[in-house]
């Protein structure tokens, strides 16, 4: 089956709009003003799990392979992360010592310096990361900052698969389920539980509805009709709100409560306008990201928590909307070269892993 350039394209495009997201909102707390990062997030995670009910299927077996391949190379991919940071202090606090350690860690913010500076590693790190318990690596905070959405993949993914799998003429009930339950706990706030079930319920729901659109094209008649709805509900969002939503959106979104659904409604449209529509028909750098979005994804971690250091450095030579543009533009090079080296990284973790299956072997 030939490849559908526009998933590739589509996911291209959602990971460079996820590294602009951490150049503001990481680095760029310190510069950037709020409406621009706010502004941000108009193009966001919901597209990934969109684009991941596009291309999911009932096949409960490939599904679990995927997955179980993606947390091997996660695991890798933390493995190499823990030993560069421990690697890192052992280095810094031999060469340079402990004050010099706090003032590096200092230009992250206060809150990310560690309390225990140490050169003896913390295999409990290591441990939790692989079971998805995200305590931050010291040297590179950006990276677990990030990773709430892959352990919300990891779940919806199973979810997902086996509601296509063995409920396949009940998805639209299941659909309705998770919106109504997304509504009850906005609706009543009291009720939303903690833990990963307010994310779960909408963003399976989003799952499944991008699953019935799966090679499907919105007649041309009713985009203005989609482009009206996502407009009234803003105005709407605005109304009931009140215009300081729009300066608190990014604590809308963990979990995602309505403002933020809302506020997503935009991309959401352009990704399923455009899906059938906008044909890719040649590779591109876009189209290469969107092939090897999980590596950027590691890789962006590691770019937006090195800028930081080009940041504090620049702050006060450069106008903030100059430097946003230039930290972006060496945030998606960084990651870029980044990636590159994690696939060998991971090339080279596979290696390993069939080594030592070869030599245990019976």
């Amino acid at each position: 089956m030939k490849r559908d350039l526009y998933i590739d394209f589509a996911k291209g495009a959602a990971t460079i709009a996820i590294i602009f997201i951490h150049t503001v909102f990481w680095s760029g707390q310190f510069y950037v003003p709020t409406e621009w990062r706010v502004i941000s997030l108009l193009f966001d995670v919901p597209l990934f799990y969109a684009l991941s009910g596009i291309t999911s299927g009932g096949n409960v077996e490939k599904t679990f392979y995927r997955l179980l391949k993606l947390q091997i190379t996660y695991m890798i991919f933390v493995t190499f992360l823990f030993f560069l940071d421990y690697f890192f202090k052992v280095f810094g606090l031999n060469v340079f010592g402990l004050e010099w350690m706090k003032d590096f860690y200092s230009t992250f913010g206060s809150k990310y310096v560690p309390q225990n500076i140490s050169d003896v590693p913390q295999w409990q790190n290591l441990g939790n990361w692989y079971l998805h318990s995200y305590s931050n690596a010291d040297t590179f905070p950006v990276v677990m900052g990030s990773f709430w959405y892959l352990k919300v993949y990891f779940i919806l993914t199973v979810f997902g698969v086996l509601i296509l799998r063995f409920f396949p003429k009940h998805v639209n009930w299941f659909i309705a389920l998770c919106l109504a339950l997304t509504l009850i706990f906005n609706v009543f706030p009291q009720y939303y539980p903690s833990g990963q079930v307010g994310y779960v319920a909408f963003y399976l729901g989003l799952f499944l509805i991008a699953n019935k659109m799966k090679g499907k094209k919105i007649p041309t008649k009713w985009i203005p009709a989609v482009y009206g709805a996502v407009a009234l509900l803003l105005l709407w969002m605005f109304w009931s709100y009140g215009t300081e939503i729009f300066f608190k959106m990014n604590k809308q979104k963990f979990p995602p409560k309505i403002p933020y659904i809302v506020w997503s409604l935009f991309s959401l449209a352009t990704l399923f306008v455009l899906y059938n529509r906008l044909k890719i028909s040649s590779e591109s750098i876009i189209t290469y990201i969107g092939k090897n979005a999980i590596f950027f994804y590691f890789a962006q971690g590691i770019s937006s928590s090195l800028v930081y250091f080009l940041v504090a450095a620049l702050q006060e030579k450069l106008p903030w909307y100059i430097l946003m543009v230039l930290i972006f533009i060496i945030n998606v090079i960084l990651a870029i070269i980044i990636a590159s080296g994690l696939k060998k990284v991971d090339s080279l973790g596979w290696r390993t892993l069939e080594f030592l299956r070869k030599k245990t072997a019976s």
